[in-house]
């Protein structure tokens, strides 16, 4: 069995997005409670650093980290999108909250490399996946995955990385962000038609870019074979040194917000097979960054899952 590290810090709690608004700092609370009744596993829990500036604008120019800081409440909260989907917000803790989401991924690319770590969650909020170069977008406001993955490259001249996204909702962000790259592969499975709108299967960059949209009520098996064929097939072939995850939690069958069917015990199963992958080609390195799930239960259970299939050899 594999230690896992998990980073995490209580910025992340301090983010608050209003009443009733589904990304909320329970969410977070859920997923660290259940992190601590895994007692059946090795877990050490780590703090997340403060990301620096100059490691962000690997991916996202200064000027657009000015432009989301420099209006940042003292009190109240602040919209930072237009219509039809405002609901990204700002508010007195968003700052902190934001640096240490983006520097967990940092710190973990630092045990990654240098202290032979094999397995990482990254457990924040504000998630990152739908975050662009420079636009804020669906709760997001820096790529955490994407940029872990520039710092691996430009830092310990990592070449091929691959990221695994299975939330629900597509990475809009990230598919943007890596579009022209092909040393990055980039795999989506998500629900189609839903926020954002993205992720058709002709979405291709270069050839480093595979879509799997799937229809409203699809089954666990039906997700779990287009995942292996459409995603975990590509990836295999692409060879990466390690493999990034947006891992959300929002697929199953509990969540307000989507409509596909996975059971909590799922979440193991797709976990196990990215790591087989990884013990294939990226001598087990995998990273996960928590994104979406907004039904508490579902997420408690399938971080769970997900953490026991981190776990296996």
């Amino acid at each position: 069995m594999e230690k896992i590290i998990v980073y995490t810090h209580s910025d992340c709690l301090a983010k608050d997005n209003g009443p009733n608004h589904p990304e909320r700092k329970e969410r977070l609370e859920a997923v660290l409670e259940s992190v601590k009744e895994l007692d059946s596993l090795d877990i050490d829990i780590k703090e997340a650093p403060l990301a620096a500036n100059e490691t962000i604008n690997l991916v996202h120019p200064q000027s657009h980290l000015n432009a989301i800081f420099s209006i940042i409440p003292s009190t109240g909260l602040v919209g930072v999108e237009k219509e039809p989907y405002a609901d990204t917000f700002l508010c007195e803790h968003s700052k902190d909250a934001i640096l240490r989401s983006c520097g967990a991924g940092i710190a973990a690319a630092d045990d990654l490399i240098n202290s032979n770590e094999k397995r990482i969650f990254c457990a924040v909020r504000p998630p990152g996946h739908h975050a662009e170069t420079s636009r804020v977008n669906g709760f997001c406001f820096v790529n955490n995955v994407a940029v872990t993955a520039r710092y691996l490259q430009n830092q310990y001249q990592l070449g091929k990385v691959a990221i695994i996204d299975f939330d629900v909702h597509h990475g809009n962000g990230t598919q943007e962000i890596f579009y022209r790259d092909d040393s990055v592969a980039y795999g989506s499975i998500h629900e189609h038609p839903l926020f954002p709108g993205t992720g058709l299967e002709n979405e291709t960059g270069i050839g480093n870019i595979f879509n799997a949209p799937i229809q409203s009520g699809t089954t666990s098996d039906e997700f779990l074979n287009i995942f292996e064929g459409k995603i975990l097939e590509k990836i295999d072939k692409f060879k990466p040194e390690v493999i990034l995850l947006s891992a959300g939690f929002d697929a199953h069958k509990r969540d307000p917000l989507a409509n596909i069917n996975l059971e909590s015990e799922d979440y193991y199963t797709l976990t196990k097979s990215i790591v087989e992958i990884a013990n294939l080609h990226c001598d087990g390195r995998v990273i996960s960054f928590l994104e979406g799930g907004y039904d508490l239960l579902a997420l408690s259970e399938g971080t769970k899952e997900h953490l026991k299939g981190l776990n296996e050899n």
